[in-house]
């Protein structure tokens, strides 16, 4: 059975009268787990891209950038996320739910702060309701605010990414330092490490512009370190 097959039998409970937050408590085991975190990116990113007053074509073709959706399952991808954005319930209940379903998934709720950045920055802008909807995010998630800063490095627009801020890394840290971060976050965007927490197949593509910028911000400090 697909994923969006499955999403579509998980979503059944609807027709009960369950909402779809109510959705979120019945994932909590692999496979199910893959469901769950494609409906959270769809719920939350549905609700944010509302966060600047509109949702755009590319907001909505970033989704589909995000995750590989096969022409026979469309209709029901499109399901889930007119129900998120239709749903009265807010945001702010979606990622309290989201992170219960994943607690003790640190690792998990990072993945899906990347790809509700990356449907942000989809249309070139980055609108100040949005950096505000995403750090509450974060904040209900319980990401720090180094984590948050360096997601927001890697795919906000406004400037050059900060190499250290990338790498999670201080300034005053060692060369050896930051080789360990940079080494701990390329093991983490590996396409076997990120369906082991949880993700999907079809969404591992969102690992691939961090990765980029994670191992140009590596070049970057490694080449001043040495040349000073």
């Amino acid at each position: 059975m697909s994923l969006w097959s499955r999403i579509s039998d998980a979503l059944s409970a609807l027709a009960n009268g369950e909402g779809l937050t109510a959705v979120f408590d019945k994932l909590r085991t692999p496979p199910e787990k893959t469901v769950g975190f494609t409906i959270a990116v769809i719920a939350l990113g549905a609700k944010m891209a509302k966060a600047d007053g509109m949702v755009t074509r590319d907001e909505v073709k970033a989704f589909r950038e995000v995750f590989f959706i096969p022409e026979e399952e469309e209709a029901s991808a499109a399901r889930v996320f007119n129900l998120a954005r239709q749903d009265v319930a807010g945001f702010t209940e979606y990622a309290t739910r989201i992170r219960k379903m994943f607690s003790g998934r640190h690792d998990v709720l990072a993945d899906l702060m990347e790809g509700l950045f990356y449907i942000a920055v989809a249309d070139g802008h980055y609108h100040p309701s949005e950096d505000d909807f995403l750090e509450q995010v974060a904040g209900i998630f319980e990401l720090t605010d180094r984590e948050f800063r360096a997601v927001r490095a890697c795919f906000v627009p406004d400037a050059k990414p900060d190499p250290y801020a990338v790498l999670e890394a201080d300034p005053a840290m060692s060369l050896d330092e930051i080789k360990a971060n940079w080494r701990d976050l390329v093991r983490r965007m590996h396409p076997d490490q990120m369906m082991s927490r949880g993700v999907p197949k079809e969404a591992i593509r969102l690992a691939e512009r961090r990765l980029i910028i994670i191992n140009d911000a590596w070049e970057e400090i490694r080449k001043e370190r040495t040349a000073a």
